[in-house]
């Protein structure tokens, strides 16, 4: 800001999708649960104090007493953002360990929705563990839900990155990727070669994002293009993708057809780059909520 003063807020892509999934949904039908570790510290027990505010449920966020909150620094140009991180500290790097307790919180879950963000902030041994109980889960046909969200920083390297993005998709049921993301990791030529090389993975339905252009719709052997309409005041980028997965899983869970939950899954999404923050209100979804 100009007065070099920064504004707080909570925030991060699997918790923006959660703020919309609990905006979007019915809840005596849905039930939204967040599932992290925090810190004793202020910071964390108000980031608590926020979730529970949002009636996004918290039974399964524990506490580290020595850690706290992941924090980073979002920097607008225009209305496409850049990201700065300080997250050694995190007690979300902890999320993992143990596997008795994140398989009892998991099997819980109808739909479990992760992106490549979780799978960066843990070690390796953690990932494994991570990603063993979703794999068994899986196999249960709870809904998994990936969104690769590459961001290389948070990684020690380009091939590690790869390695654990293509793990994350052999755990999922349903793909959100972006498209842009995923041609830089991957070279994919165009939105059907990426999900070609997705499906191949064994991910039965997939959503390849590519901001104003349509997105490219993989369900039932088929594939349908689906065009967002226009957005005229585009004023903040973030969160677009993240409430779009909301939007898309939603409607899902709603029993729409693929084609129109990407379409709703725009509409969402076109709602929220017209306001500032990751966040809007989710008053500010009511005549778009499901019943």
């Amino acid at each position: 800001m100009n007065d070099g003063l920064y504004r707080l807020g909570f925030a991060g892509d699997t918790l923006n999708t959660a703020w919309y999934m609990k905006a979007l949904t019915n809840p005596s039908r849905v039930s939204v649960d967040y599932l992290t570790a925090i810190g004793a510290d202020q910071l964390s027990q108000k980031m608590l104090a926020f979730l529970q505010a949002g009636g996004i449920g918290t039974r399964f966020v524990t506490e580290i007493p020595d850690r706290t909150v992941g924090l980073y620094l979002i920097t607008l140009t225009g209305a496409e953002r850049s990201f700065t991180y300080w997250r050694n500290a995190s007690a979300a790097k902890l999320f993992a360990r143990d596997r008795a307790v994140l398989h009892s919180a998991l099997d819980q879950a109808d739909v479990i929705y992760f992106s490549g963000i979780t799978l960066a902030i843990l070690s390796p041994a953690h990932r494994d563990i991570f990603l063993a109980v979703l794999r068994k889960l899986k196999r249960k046909d709870v809904m998994i839900v990936f969104d690769s969200n590459m961001r290389r920083r948070l990684w020690p390297s380009e091939a590690a990155m790869k390695q654990a993005v293509i793990a994350g998709y052999k755990v999922a049921t349903l793909a959100l990727p972006t498209f842009d993301d995923e041609r830089a990791a991957f070279g994919d030529a165009s939105p059907i070669g990426l999900i070609e090389r997705i499906a191949s993975y064994g991910v039965q339905e997939i959503v390849s994002k590519d901001g104003e252009n349509p997105c490219l719709v993989f369900a039932n052997g088929k594939l349908l293009p689906v065009m967002p309409d226009p957005v005229l005041n585009v004023i903040d980028t973030t969160g677009a993708g993240d409430s779009f997965n909301a939007g898309y899983i939603a409607a899902r869970l709603a029993e729409e057809e693929p084609a129109q939950a990407a379409k709703y899954a725009h509409s969402i999404a076109g709602r929220v780059i017209c306001s500032r923050g990751a966040l809007v209100a989710m008053s500010d979804f009511r005549d778009l909520a499901f019943s």
